[in-house]
């Protein structure tokens, strides 16, 4: 490996360049051999594990539907209820162990104002899990 030529010049200075082609190389040969083998590291294992009694799974709390039409009346899981009706059991449902999940649904046309009377009633109750409930647009439809 000469860095130089062969002549013996006090003059010519030694080459302080590194050449990165091989590097580069080395790169991506390394890069195209991970892409490669890569899935190969996802396959599954089949194994047989023993049987053995387990603790039940912790079931999951009850569900409460809770929905509001455009006028403002709510319906608790399907049968209408005044305001009070609905705070009287929000404090009921507080009280139970494993609170509900209350899952509440809107139409489009209802006002806030009734929708934030049930979430601060649910919240005054001690009710802590909510979600609300939506639909998918139609297929086509813009956002």
């Amino acid at each position: 490996m000469a860095f130089g030529g062969l002549e013996k010049k006090q003059t010519a200075a030694p080459m302080a360049e590194i050449n990165m082609t091989p590097l580069i190389d080395v790169m991506l040969v390394l890069l195209v051999i991970f892409i490669i083998t890569a899935p190969l590291f996802t396959h599954a294992i089949r194994l047989d594990l023993p049987k053995v009694a387990a603790a039940p799974a912790r079931q999951t709390p009850q569900t409460i539907s809770l929905s509001i039409d455009a006028a403002g009346k709510l319906y608790w899981n399907g049968k209408v209820i005044t305001l009070q009706q609905m705070r009287a059991q929000f404090v009921e449902a507080g009280k139970q162990a494993d609170q509900p999940e209350i899952q509440l649904s809107a139409e489009r046309s209802t006002r806030y104002e009734v929708i934030a009377q049930v979430m601060g009633a649910a919240q005054q109750a001690g009710l802590e899990r909510i979600g609300f409930v939506t639909e998918p647009p139609p297929p086509g439809a813009k956002p």
